[in-house]
């Protein structure tokens, strides 16, 4: 197959970029009064205003005839049929049997991956009632009122937002904290006001070998033996989602009490499994199976819904744009509600540990911009801190906004000013404010240049009723979805992740080296060899 930069369709977007890229918004929207209501969609509760990008008709008309030229519809059903797609690891792509509903039937080598998928909720469920009930009690008796995640990466950060955007549906008579850092500052702050006898920690790793992951297990054990003081106690204060039975049972954990999971669910798409386990326990099962028909609906949306009232094709392919044809280096994710603070960092991991990838599928270097930077915060914090580059600084820098008509906690007139700002900033960065509009207001000549904002920032718009569950489970599935489409236009796996491997093998062989009793040999390269012995000699001084 030849780059993706020497299809006819990639060379009609470059030709149609070079007579649009001057455009701006304000001309657009002059031109067209009704562009606000014709380039919107409403789907699944989600309404998308796309109408703030620099896009014309025929910027979405090639952007489909792209679509079209990679087989987006077809991968699209290779991944729902269960195609092992992830070639590099001879894998099926299917975190969407995750939240299929039971009657489904989905085959990987001919086997329906459904029954054990709602086999696992149900112990999961079950599991849950007990914990949330007082059923299940530690090894003194003591109900369990503290619930410790251990995890990383997919481990972590998705359980984590999810329980920090569902929180208002929470149990508050539970504590539960995440603890994935191996720095061990991160376990002594989450457990250092905490009754051993009253904590349950869920230790998250498929293979129950990642270091970190087993580190603060193994930590978390300690802890809670120095005082119950009987390995007995592990059983009961102690549970995996794992599927290496060997290992969960040398730790010390009961396998009744291991809760698994499947190679064809990779980790950042693993919030719906047994991962989410601790979030369960947190909101219980009822608004968790809600969360899980959200995702559903998304990827029936996703599935079926044509490409110009497609959610995530739509978002995807305005990503592509501004990647590969404006050079745009970042995407702000940017969610003006304070239960999605983690949000932003949990897409981080989903969309560049996905497509931030630099060979294609068949294994040749690509020639062109795959995966942007993720990053952003909550809505007003961040008018206060980086708006400032996004309205006045020198890069391109699209904006996603998301937004809720009405707010989980009504308080007196706060959700109309979140949301009047929400609306002024996406109309800030498309208008922008000219010189003239400035020195009409008096502002002296020499302040004009410093008041003036250019405009012409692209930003998508999403509004939704409010943060339910359910409504949770669309947006997780609505970015899932768009990083998918994303990988496909790029040709790449977005389902492996090799570029994380290196760094955990060099540090393997680096932890024994850092002693301070011996002197190992050193085989590095002059920096790393030197940063070695300057930590061993200092921390040796510090002893």
């Amino acid at each position: 197959m030849s780059s993706l930069i020497q299809q006819p369709a990639w060379k009609s977007l470059e030709k149609h970029y070079q007579s649009v890229k001057d455009l701006h918004l304000r001309t657009m929207f002059a031109e067209d009064p009704t562009r606000g209501q014709r380039l919107s969609v409403e789907a699944q509760g989600i309404y998308l205003d796309y109408s703030k990008n620099r896009i014309t008709g025929e910027t979405l008309r090639l952007l489909a005839d792209l679509a079209e030229s990679v087989d987006l519809r077809g991968r699209i059903q290779s991944m729902f049929r269960g195609e092992k797609i992830n070639t590099t690891e001879d894998r099926a792509v299917l975190h969407t049997a995750l939240r299929a509903p039971r009657n489904t039937s989905i085959l990987v080598d001919g086997k329906n991956v459904v029954l054990d998928v709602h086999a696992v909720l149900d112990r999961m469920a079950d599991f849950s009632r007990r914990v949330r009930s007082g059923e299940w009690k530690g090894y003194s008796g003591k109900r369990m009122r503290n619930i410790i995640n251990i995890g990383i990466g997919g481990s972590d950060l998705g359980p984590v937002m999810a329980y920090e955007a569902l929180k208002h549906y929470s149990d508050r008579d539970l504590i539960v904290r995440f603890v994935s850092n191996i720095d061990g500052t991160d376990l002594a702050e989450a457990t250092r006001d905490l009754d051993p006898s009253e904590t349950l920690f869920v230790v998250c790793s498929k293979t129950f070998t990642t270091i970190e992951t087993l580190t603060n297990a193994e930590s978390a054990r300690d802890w809670c033996l120095k005082a119950l003081h009987d390995k007995q106690a592990i059983a009961r204060h102690f549970v995996a989602v794992s599927t290496n039975r060997a290992e969960v049972q040398k730790f010390g954990i009961d396998p009744a009490n291991m809760f698994g999971f499947w190679d064809w669910v990779g980790g950042r798409y693993s919030l719906d499994s047994a991962v989410g386990l601790s979030l369960m326990i947190a909101v219980g099962p009822d608004h968790f199976r809600d969360m899980l028909a959200g995702f559903h609906a998304m990827d029936e949306h996703f599935q079926s819904a044509p490409f110009p009232k497609n959610l995530p094709v739509l978002l995807g392919l305005l990503g592509v744009w501004y990647v590969n044809f404006f050079q745009a280096e970042t995407h702000a994710i940017l969610p003006y509600d304070q239960y999605l603070w983690r949000l932003s960092a949990y897409c981080q991991q989903l969309d560049m540990e996905s497509n931030g990838k630099r060979v294609t599928l068949d294994g040749t270097f690509v020639d062109y911009q795959t995966g942007p930077i993720i990053w952003g915060q909550p809505g007003t914090n961040g008018q206060h801190a980086y708006y400032q580059l996004i309205h006045q600084g020198t890069r391109l820098i699209p904006c996603d906004f998301i937004g809720f008509f009405r707010s989980l906690n009504p308080l007196g007139h706060h959700h109309d000013l979140l949301m009047a700002n929400f609306f002024a900033q996406t109309e800030a960065l498309a208008f922008g404010k000219t010189p003239e509009e400035v020195a009409a207001e008096g502002i002296p000549p020499a302040l004009i240049p410093h008041r003036t904002f250019g405009g012409n920032h692209p930003t998508n718009t999403l509004l939704a009723e409010e943060l339910t569950p359910a409504m949770l489970g669309k947006l997780i599935a609505l970015y899932e979805h768009k990083v998918f489409v994303q990988g496909t236009i790029w040709n790449l796996n977005s389902f492996d992740q090799w570029g994380v491997e290196l760094g955990k093998v060099l540090a393997k062989r680096i932890a024994p080296e850092l002693s301070v009793s011996g002197e190992p040999e050193l085989d590095h390269d002059s920096s790393t060899n030197t940063l070695i012995r300057h930590f061993r000699q200092k921390r040796r001084s510090l002893t």
